[in-house]
């Protein structure tokens, strides 16, 4: 039995606002990409307002970037979901409505299961990542690290 899963942040910098024409094939897209996920094998858990997505829910002062975060059972089931599932057609055209970031906006870490990570946690896991790159305590899946065995992994 495992006894950690894959939380995962992602952020993205809209090139419009959401509910501007730029972004519509993105909001057209919304409610099918989280109902993919949802129905994933390995699927956990995904962040959401009581709107149903994560596009209100703001973790920096630019309103513009967007955040999405989730907990997997595994590397393997997000990996599938991300790059194997109908989401890669929306991964490919994302440069249709985010704007390309000049530093890592992603990352993956391990936490227990049954705990639900914070916004304010996973803001400050992709902004390790964005300092120090790939460690246990944020990486991403060119250069991931197994699942502790004991305690979470600390800075």
């Amino acid at each position: 039995m495992p006894v950690h899963h894959l939380a995962q942040i992602n952020i993205a910098r809209m090139r419009a606002p959401l509910s501007g024409p730029i972004m519509k094939g993105f909001v057209d897209q919304l409610v099918e990409v989280n109902l993919i996920a949802e129905a994933s094998p390995g699927f956990v858990w995904r962040l959401k307002s009581e709107e149903g997505d994560a596009t209100n829910i703001r973790a920096y002062e630019d309103e513009l970037i967007l955040v999405n975060m989730s907990v997997w059972e595994s590397l393997e089931s997000l990996r599938n979901y991300v790059y194997r599932s109908d989401h890669m057609r929306v991964l490919r055209n994302r440069a249709k409505w985010f704007d390309k970031m000049d530093k890592p906006h992603y990352c993956l870490w391990w936490v227990p299961v049954g705990q639900i990570p914070l916004v304010a946690e996973g803001r400050e896991r992709v902004e390790h990542y964005q300092r120090h790159g790939s460690t246990q305590y944020s990486f991403w899946f060119s250069q991931h690290f197994p699942a502790p065995t004991g305690e979470t992994v600390s800075v």
